[in-house]
Parts: C-alpha cells; sequence; structure tokens
C-alpha cells in the first residue's frame, strides 16, 4: 500500500464523539513509551502526524487520521506507567474499552510491545482481554534496532512461548523499527488486505 494523504482528522474524548462516517478503523495501543507515535510517523512517512514525546502517556484522546481518505488510522491512549491519579487512569481505561467494544467501525487493533522486554503482565491481560471481547487484533513488536538481530528472533520466540500457554495459535504479529521503517510494507500490506476483503 502506498500513503498518499494522511491528515488529521479529530481528537474525541469518548467514542460518541469520533467520525460519523462508516471507513474502516485501524486502533494502534501499548503500554506508554512503547513507540507508539514513532511507529504511526513511520507508516505515515510523516514525521509530524502522531505527537512524539520524551514523557510517557501524552495521548489523552482517540486521535483520528484519515488515510488515504480510504481508512482511519485511530491513535488510542496508551496504558500502564504513565504518572496519572486513580481516577485519571479510571477514565483513561473506561474511554479505551468504550471505544474498543462500542466501535462498530473498528476492524482491527494493533498492539504494540516493547520487544527489548521479556513479556509483561499488563500486555498480557490487555491482549487477553481483546481475545475474550472477541475483538481482531495483532502484536506489533517496535524498536528491533535497539537489539541484534539474534536478539531480536529469541526475544520474539520468548513472546510466542508464553502466548502459547494460554493461546491456541499466535495471532498475526510483526517486527517494527519506526528509525529503520522495518515492517512498514507488511503491517501496511495487512491493512490493505483487510480492507480489500471488507469491500468484497
Amino acid at each position: 500500500m502506498d500513503i498518499k494523504t494522511a491528515e488529521f482528522t479529530l481528537s474525541a474524548p469518548n467514542v460518541t464523539m469520533c467520525p460519523k462516517d462508516t471507513k474502516p478503523e485501524y486502533a494502534f495501543i501499548g503500554r506508554s513509551n512503547v513507540g507508539k507515535s514513532s511507529l504511526i510517523n513511520m507508516l505515515s512517512r510523516n514525521k509530524k502526524l502522531a505527537k512524539t514525546s520524551a514523557t510517557p502517556g501524552k495521548t489523552l484522546l482517540i486521535n483520528h487520521f484519515l488515510i488515504n481518505r480510504d481508512w482511519y488510522l485511530v491513535d488510542l491512549p496508551g496504558y500502564g506507567f504513565a504518572k496519572r491519579s486513580k481516577s485519571e487512569i479510571a477514565k483513561l481505561d473506561q474511554m479505551i474499552r468504550g471505544y474498543i467494544l462500542g466501535r462498530e467501525q473498528l476492524v482491527n487493533v494493533f498492539v504494540l510491545v516493547d520487544i527489548r522486554h521479556e513479556a509483561q503482565n499488563i500486555d498480557l491481560e490487555f491482549i487477553n482481554w481483546l481475545g475474550i471481547s472477541s475483538i481482531p487484533f495483532a502484536i506489533v513488536f517496535t524498536k528491533a534496532d535497539k537489539l541484534s538481530e539474534s536478539k531480536v528472533k529469541a526475544n520474539v520466540q520468548a513472546y510466542v512461548t508464553k502466548m502459547l500457554e494460554t493461546w491456541e495459535e499466535m495471532p498475526p504479529y510483526f517486527i517494527t523499527s519506526a528509525e529503520k521503517a522495518r515492517g512498514r510494507d507488511e503491517v501496511l500490506d495487512y491493512i490493505d488486505q483487510i480492507n480489500k476483503s471488507l469491500k468484497e
């Protein structure tokens, strides 16, 4: 897939204020500081599309970006260790779950996981919740440029082994690097395949 246009559309505080059209939506979510904004900017080849920050937890709204005037890339708030009060965390959690469970246009969630670390309970719990909720998703391993290729393979294999303790099969997954544009074609081709199947 070639991305010709990528436009910010709106930031919504809840699912009821998301765009009113019926274009398919692909949501990106992950633990705070997983490299989500950098990945979105790499996919769109627009370094200014999603705001990157050294401070975790900057995304507090449901951000919609219209890609090729055909589908939406949705930037969801991160979960995890950003310095927030319990009430703020609960509010964000409600917003995220409300969108994922209530948005008919949502066709796939990309869960971002930092490849440098072993499987974190917070990620596994979120992934399991998606499975229980019957939400289609794929895993995107980020920051692959930070490790040697052998370590990348070893860490992915360890993650797969951990997942298969509770899952019958591994969901689709991609190895990416925002720095090197690794995985860009694979992720966009996957989205393209789903978009084409929706039009059949």
